[in-house]
């Protein structure tokens, strides 16, 4: 694991005060989001004894970065000092001309004194990272059954007997919620259907995606699923090829391990996936598939293995994710969940595996890591929902279940099956304006917000990261629970700092692929960072 030590950096070389960060802030998120109502800037501002202010910045040290400091301010620049430059700065006698001030110059962490351009700079860039704030709900998940024929040992929600009635959505619901995805104003929508195994609900899947189509304005929408394709023929794949779908394929990685986790009637569960991956590349295209693994506790010491299996597979974009904490999850997590830091081991040997089969002239990318990247080497955010802030449950997902409830995301449905209901939003049934006042938003909105919680607003990484209220309720019974003490704080904090490691000692050759992965400039399957 990457130990990190972070600290909020904020305060002036000599006559500012540590409030001083917070009116900067003022002014930088006024300027970006509320033009209407913002103050006029100041021309001038006081400097310090240096000949220079600060503007505001955090920082943090990472272990596997002794003597180093790393800086990073509101819009994710950051720079790396040395601890006597660190101490020099906060002390106010940096020396100005040198490279290391005029790259702080350069990223707006110091000013000069005439500080409205920095300012107008900084509410730009601000606004751009933000920008999905401008938009209502884009990710609509549809859950058009419970029923499924695996039985996985970390399902997160109660699966149902595929025989078993009464656990499929209604067309009517199913048409309603067409109503409500197309309500949202947001420029470019993605509907991905999820289970159970949604393949046992195909005629929803049709129902729904045919008018979606006959009603939506042409590009407008994406769609996508998340399967086993155990059950996936070569009618059903035409027509998902006809829409354009892209699909992910729930593999986790050795074939005994995935057989042990994920089990089904007659056995060869690895063996059916494969065979459901190879109908949907043959139909849809190889790029239209990609794997997304859950490693569990029997896992954790094969992460070489694991790559080389779903490489040798054909993938080319892996998505390694650790076991959820949520819904009926939790009550296998004995027998299949680990600590935080034993995950971070795996996706380091993980990702040094990628990386060296990069070395060898395949381009491979683990899609978490790009997503991250993208956060810390792009003025852009990936879009995907779980790391916002404002956070992205409700505001810019919606996920609507098999009997017609409207959850604020995916964990959300997965508290209400185990009878936890706090993010169900009200039904199917009702306007998308009323869901969006319900208080489930309410409570959303208690603890959705990185820049205000404990733990987050004085943390480096909190430009890349985001609140995940749910999570933090789930898990510590409070959306604004400290997010020091979470392991989805500890395990970000360990990813973070292994990624700027690796972009701090690193030879050009792998920040190069690093900035690939970032931009997107590589051949690996994208579609999956939308979740």
């Amino acid at each position: 694991m990457t130990a990190v030590e972070t600290s909020p950096g904020t305060a002036s070389p000599s006559s500012l005060s540590w409030d001083a960060a917070g009116h900067w802030r003022a002014l930088i998120e006024e300027e970006a989001f509320s033009p209407a109502h913002r103050r006029s800037l100041p021309e001038q501002s006081e400097l310090g004894a240096g000949g220079y202010g600060l503007l505001p910045h955090r920082s943090v040290r990472i272990a596997d970065l002794p003597g180093q400091v790393l800086l990073t301010n509101d819009v994710g620049e950051f720079i790396f000092l040395t601890e006597e430059d660190a101490s020099l700065l906060r002390a106010g006698r940096l020396p100005t001309g040198t490279p290391v001030y005029d790259d702080l110059l350069a990223r707006h962490m110091v000013h000069e004194g005439r500080t409205n351009t920095p300012v107008r700079l900084l509410a730009t860039k601000l606004r751009t990272r933000k920008a999905f704030l401008r938009e209502g709900p884009s990710l609509h998940i549809v859950v058009p059954t419970l029923r499924c024929d695996h039985s996985c040992l970390y399902c997160q929600v109660s699966r149902r007997r595929v025989d078993e009635p009464g656990f499929e959505m209604s067309p009517k619901d199913a048409l309603a919620a067409v109503d409500r995805i197309l309500e949202s104003d947001a420029n470019h929508l993605t509907v991905e259907f999820q289970g159970g195994e949604p393949l046992l609900a195909f005629g929803t899947i049709r129902l729904m995606t045919e008018e979606i189509a006959r009603r939506a304005a042409t590009g407008r929408v994406t769609f996508s699923m998340t399967s086993t394709l155990h059950h996936l023929t070569p009618q059903i794949a035409t027509f998902l090829a006809e829409h354009r779908f892209q699909i992910s394929a729930s593999l986790d990685g050795l074939s005994d391990i995935h057989d042990l986790n994920r089990p089904v009637p007659g056995g060869m569960s690895f063996q059916k996936t494969v065979q459901g991956v190879d109908l949907a590349r043959q139909i849809l295209g190889s790029g239209s598939v990609a794997a997304i693994t859950t490693i569990t506790r029997r896992a954790l010491a094969y992460p070489e293995e694991t790559v080389d299996t779903l490489v040798g597979m054909g993938f080319r974009s892996l998505f390694l994710r650790p076991i959820s904490p949520f819904g009926f999850a939790n009550r296998t997590a004995r027998r299949t969940g680990y600590p935080v830091q034993d995950f971070l081991v795996f996706y380091r040997r993980a990702l040094a595996r990628i990386l060296e089969l990069n070395q060898g002239g395949m381009e491979i990318e683990e899609a978490y890591a790009a997503i991250l990247l993208r956060h810390i080497l792009t003025p852009f955010h990936s879009g995907y929902v779980d790391l916002r802030s404002p956070a992205g449950a409700g505001l810019s997902v919606l996920v609507y279940d098999y009997d017609g409830s409207v959850y604020a995301s995916d964990e959300g449905r997965m508290l209400g099956a185990v009878g936890d209901r706090t993010f169900r939003m009200g039904s199917v049934q009702e306007p998308l304006p009323t869901l969006m006042t319900s208080s489930a938003i309410r409570e959303l909105a208690r603890g959705g917000i990185a820049e205000e919680q404990p733990g987050c607003r004085d943390c480096a990484f909190l430009p890349y990261c985001g609140a995940d209220p749910v999570h933090h309720h789930a898990v510590q019974g409070d959306v604004a629970a400290d997010r020091l003490s979470s392991d989805f704080c500890q395990r970000h904090t360990g990813l973070f700092g292994m990624l700027f490691t690796m972009l701090a000692t690193s030879d050009e050759w792998t920040r190069d692929v690093l900035l690939g992965w970032a931009t997107g400039q590589g051949h690996g399957v994208k579609h999956v960072a939308a979740r």
